[in-house]
């Protein structure tokens, strides 16, 4: 085999359609593949993929140095309701703070609305005598029979997983390390996760759900990187295998086998890292970012280089909007993630018509198996993926560069007696409404992650990518008053290639609860380099040496009376009475770009939380070089454009097919793993990174 000495790179996404895989070796030398993705075991996609590329020759197992993992394994598990068996052990008169949550309601006027089923249902949450103050003094001690008892009751229900969650165990852990304790004695097998090691921090509903989410995942990603580690090794390699976490940052797989939590928004991470490279590289430091694939389509946003974070996140909650004001839909996980909006469009998206006749379009997927009509796999049921052949957006014979055969006459005939005759439109213009309809509900996405939150849309470009982004993107646009659409090279692979542009990254923090104005100085320091300590052994575990190590610290803070807290970066230089100040005055800053005011001096500041993030640079500072640009357009193709432009000759091109120059719409831009369309009115052209560059007229 050539360059056998050769190291690659793996980055690998799972998605709910397709799992994509993207190698990268020491000398520049890239290799994609994109198969479907196996729902009943995902594991067995990727190791039967890379067991393909091997046996072909292009490397060895021995060959793979590193492998970088996206997986929607965990949010699924919570969605699907497939997390493992779980008890829950809490204070006396806490037992159902899962159901009486924080009395935050996502729909404010709707009656109906009901809650999600608690992860942990009532007979599974027992509660001990005990009573820890918020200064973490011992005001009820805890009875360890009586303790040992609610763990024998969990044990005989036949639990998976048990979560302990006391009051104000982070300010003292004591009484929840004798309930861990019990547990370790009684059923070393069964998984715990125990609230001041998962989450140190005030707020109790927040603590419990995050530990609960955790406790429930615990089992089921222990077992699905277990059989995915027994099939890397199988194919001959035991590289080490790395997982994206919500936050954008990677863990190694031990680290996420015990925190499952921080990996529950895994998958849509790469993709928007890869984004915030890209762009930065391509001299664009705003950007939207818009990920639609089979499944599911995700929006979030890239502000002066930086990607935009949440404090805590819901998983389960339909759009995820991120809005301060509209939380309360799903399970509650408060670890960082990249700021998401997701709504359920994708390509597999079924088209149904309600009961007064409207067409809607999703949530509900066909996903991978078996597929929109046009795969000729089963289904039965149009998806958007049909409507857009039928508008000629896609190609009437195949898609991944002829992998994956279409079959044009089996969608159109469904589509037209679900879709088009009970309607009373003709086919394409039906497909059309299906296009559009899809379109206002990522829309929404996008302007949650923009407007809502006091962004112009119209200050930002616009970057697709996914299977289907690039199909939907000009015409979104549009309506959002963007100018300019960037497409990468691999659109439909991205989130993979996000994966190769990511660091190792862990979280730390802790309750630090004072008025910042009153605060020692000492005592600050000392609560930050305790966690920073934290950080260096886990970095020093990882194999990371000190040069490669960096450590950066923050805050959240409110003005004293607030419930809600802003995360602030912790100023430079020695922390003192200027340090101190620092701070307060950076609080206020963020206070007022946030929420267009802020408090006057003689508000105090309060300290909630310390937080470290200890990061590990990668040996490889130089980026993954862009994917060849393949040329040799295929001609044209009739494709619709509503009523104003009808049916058009659409120019069929390869992304090597444009140049520097624009050249104007209609114009179709077919790749292995994706298709761009340029409407009549819009123009494209390439940069020099191999970008297609979308100007709106």
């Amino acid at each position: 085999m050539e360059h056998a000495e050769a190291r690659w790179r793996l980055g690998i996404d799972i998605g709910g359609t397709f799992t994509d895989i993207v190698c990268l070796d020491g000398d520049g030398r890239l290799l994609t593949r994109k198969v479907s993705s196996s729902v009943d075991n995902y594991a067995r996609a990727i190791v039967e993929a890379l067991a393909g590329l091997i046996a072909e020759g292009a490397f060895a197992g021995r060959d793979i140095a590193e492998l970088r993992h996206g997986t929607t394994v965990a949010s699924n598990a919570i969605l699907e309701g497939k997390g493992a068996k779980t008890g829950l052990i809490a204070t006396e008169g806490f037992r159902d703070i899962l159901e009486i949550r924080n009395l935050r309601m996502p729909r404010l006027y709707d009656i109906a609305w009901q809650k999600p089923p608690p992860l942990v249902p009532r007979y599974l949450r027992r509660t001990v005598a005990e009573r820890v103050t918020h200064d973490g003094r011992t005001q009820a001690p805890l009875d360890p029979e009586e303790a040992e008892a609610a763990v024998r009751r969990l044990l005989d229900e036949g639990v998976e997983a048990i979560a302990v969650a006391l009051l104000h165990s982070y300010a003292n852990p004591a009484h929840e390390d004798i309930v861990a304790g019990i547990v370790e004695r009684l059923a070393p097998d069964v998984e715990t996760s125990i609230s001041h090691r998962v989450l140190p921090e005030a707020k109790e509903y927040e603590r419990t759900s995050t530990t609960v989410v955790n406790a429930c995942l615990k089992p089921v990603v222990s077992r699905y990187l277990a059989g995915l580690e027994e099939g890397f090794a199988d194919i001959g390699t035991r590289a080490p295998l790395l997982l994206m976490q919500s936050s954008g940052g990677l863990m190694p797989s031990q680290a996420a086998r015990n925190l499952p939590m921080h990996i529950v928004e895994s998958g849509p991470a790469g993709g928007v890292i890869g984004a915030q490279a890209l762009a930065r590289s391509a001299g664009l430091d705003n950007v939207l970012t818009f990920d639609m694939g089979g499944t599911t389509a995700k929006a979030s946003i890239v502000e002066g280089g930086t990607v935009s974070r949440a404090l805590e996140f819901s998983v389960g909650a339909g759009v995820i909007a991120g809005s301060r004001l509209m939380t309360g839909a799903g399970y509650v996980v408060k670890t960082p993630a990249i700021d998401l909006a997701e709504v359920g469009a994708g390509g597999g998206s079924l088209l149904r018509l309600d009961a007064a006749g409207g067409l809607q379009v999703g949530p509900e997927s066909a996903g991978a198996d078996p597929g929109p009509v046009c795969y000729g796999a089963g289904g039965t049921e149009p998806a958007l993926t049909d409507a857009n052949l039928l508008l000629g957006y896609l190609n009437p014979g195949h898609l991944i560069g002829g992998a994956l055969k279409l079959d044009f006459e089996a969608a159109r005939e469904a589509f037209e007696r679900s879709v088009a005759q009970p309607m009373g439109l003709a086919p394409e213009e039906a497909a059309l409404g299906a296009h559009r309809i899809a379109a206002s509900n990522m829309i929404r996405a996008i302007r949650a992650v923009s407007s809502e939150r006091g962004r112009d849309p119209r200050d930002y470009a616009l970057f697709a990518f996914g299977g289907n982004g690039p199909l939907f993107a000009a015409g979104m646009a549009r309506e959002l008053a963007v100018r300019t659409v960037l497409v990468p090279p691999s659109p439909g692979l991205f989130s993979s290639f996000g994966l190769l542009h990511a660091e190792v990254e862990h979280h730390y923090s802790h309750a630090h609860r004072r008025i910042l104005r009153g605060a020692d100085p000492a005592g600050l320091e000392a609560a930050w380099a305790a966690l920073e300590a934290e950080a260096n052994a886990q970095l020093e575990a990882d194999g990371i040496p000190p040069d490669r190590r960096t450590l950066a610290r923050s805050a959240q803070l409110h003005y004293h009376g607030q419930i809600f807290e802003l995360q602030v970066a912790a100023p430079p230089g020695p922390v003192d009475a200027a340090w101190v100040a620092a701070l307060e005055e950076a609080f206020g800053v963020e206070h007022e770009r946030t929420y267009g005011h802020r408090a006057g001096p003689e508000e105090p500041v309060e300290l909630m939380t310390v937080q470290v993030v200890g990061r590990g640079l990668s040996n490889d500072s130089a980026p993954p070089p862009p994917p060849p640009v393949p040329s040799g357009g295929a001609g044209s193709r009739r494709a619709w454009f509503g009523r104003e432009h009808g049916w058009r000759d659409a120019a069929v091109l390869a992304r090597g097919d444009l140049g520097p120059d624009p050249l104007p719409g209609p114009l179709i831009v077919e790749e292995y793993d994706a298709t761009c369309l340029v409407p009549p009115q819009d123009s494209a052209r390439l940069d020099g990174h191999g970008n297609i560059i979308v100007e709106i007229g």
